[in-house]
């Protein structure tokens, strides 16, 4: 049904979004620090970081193909990345200037390409309200974060 990809840097509001999207929409959601968990791979070298997007783009698309919709929070860090994971919907968290990570901060490439862009911690409440009328479509899971 629906990729969403929830991305920006560590620390940025990813997890806190995701889980109360996956609770609202009753859908998969993928962390990336949960797979690679599962993977045992907690290396962040370049190639590394292709094959996390490329794991999380296999387990999303799966999802995708049962017809689901899944959201994927992680850092998606590169442009590359990105194009790797192919969403259907990318959430920008753009909520803090740096992360915990010097090494992400430095190959961090903002996104040419988003859905949404959230500069601003938002509310549980705020979020819940946004998303009261939801219907389960592509359009309509759009139309409820561009309000945020």
């Amino acid at each position: 049904m629906t990729k969403i990809l929830i991305m920006g840097l560590p620390g940025s509001g990813k997890t806190w979004l995701a889980e109360r999207l996956q609770e609202k929409l009753e859908c998969a959601w993928f962390n990336a620090d949960e797979v690679r968990g599962q993977a045992n791979d907690w290396n962040f070298s370049e190639a590394a970081r292709l094959r996390q997007a490329r794991r999380m783009r296999n387990i999303a698309d799966f999802e995708k193909g049962e017809g689901n919709i899944v959201i994927c929070d992680f850092v998606c860090p590169t442009e590359l990345t990105r194009h790797i994971f192919e969403a259907d919907i990318t959430v920008w968290m753009d909520t803090i200037s740096s992360g915990r990570y010097e090494d992400t901060n430095i190959i961090f490439e903002q996104p040419k390409n988003y859905d949404v862009r959230i500069k601003k911690w938002i509310e549980q409440n705020q979020l819940y309200k946004c998303l009261e009328d939801f219907n389960h479509g592509t359009k309509d899971i759009l139309s409820c974060l561009k309000k945020l």
